[in-house]
């Protein structure tokens, strides 16, 4: 985990169970550890290979915002499982009631005089998980290789079928796993951004509420000035007559 002083970063290494001809997606994690509204944005050395959702956004006070990263379906292995590609997320405080369409490049500008906080994560290949092996490790002393093949080759055939039905089950997991904290990050962000439209919506009804109060002051005092004129007309013909 990463502390900065605007934001926590779970985890600093982005592992993905490296599969050819498939997508693979892991999460990120920030977290708000202060009392303003965080901007942030990712960035990435390879951007044709990975799709971030969100790649900016808010994270409003001690709270939290998840980020997917998937990588698409790669058609060959790299050398020795090793991976160069890097990713830098930036965050820096933004004005209450911020949204993540008030996000643009200019905030993360260091030479303007803004104060950015950093992070670099790396990437890291893993083996995708490997069902149990169905061949027997061993054979008991002094039993033979091939009697105990013959005895045991249904109940081998029937363990290697489940082994793999239990790793399919565990891939299908996974990839639900990862939709579920997708559609976890879209929602939250969508509470966030309603959130946010509802307290612009109460400062600008109390402005408007403001501006009717002066307006009425306004009418009061040009009824009491016509109503003034009013009388000395009145009092000036009564005179007159």
């Amino acid at each position: 985990m990463s502390t900065g002083e605007l934001l926590s970063i779970e985890p600093l290494e982005l592992k993905f169970p490296f599969e050819l001809k498939k997508q693979i997606s892991c999460s990120l994690q920030l977290s708000n550890k202060t009392d303003n509204y965080v901007a942030f944005k990712v960035k990435t050395t390879n951007p044709k290979k990975y799709c971030v959702r969100p790649n900016t956004g808010i994270v409003l006070p001690r709270s939290t915002c998840d980020i997917i990263v998937t990588m698409q379906a790669q058609k060959e292995a790299p050398t020795d499982m090793q991976c160069k590609d890097k990713f830098l997320l930036q965050s820096v405080k933004t004005n209450d009631g911020a949204t993540a369409k008030d996000i643009n490049a200019e905030m993360f500008n260091k030479e303007a005089g803004h104060v950015v906080e950093e992070c670099k994560l790396r990437v890291v290949y893993v083996s995708p998980p490997q069902p149990p092996s169905p061949v027997p490790e061993g054979s008991e002393e002094g039993s033979s290789p091939r009697g105990s093949g013959s005895d045991n080759g249904h109940v081998n055939g029937s363990e290697f079928v489940n082994a793999t039905k239990a790793f399919s089950e565990r891939l299908e997991t996974h990839d639900r796993t990862v939709e579920a904290r997708a559609l976890i990050s879209k929602l939250t962000e969508e509470k966030n951004n309603a959130i946010q439209q509802n307290n612009k919506l109460r400062q600008e009804l109390e402005l408007l509420r403001r501006a009717g109060n002066k307006n009425r002051v306004g009418v009061s005092f040009v009824f009491v000035i016509c109503v003034g004129l009013l009388g000395i007309i009145l009092g000036y013909i009564m005179k007159r007559s």
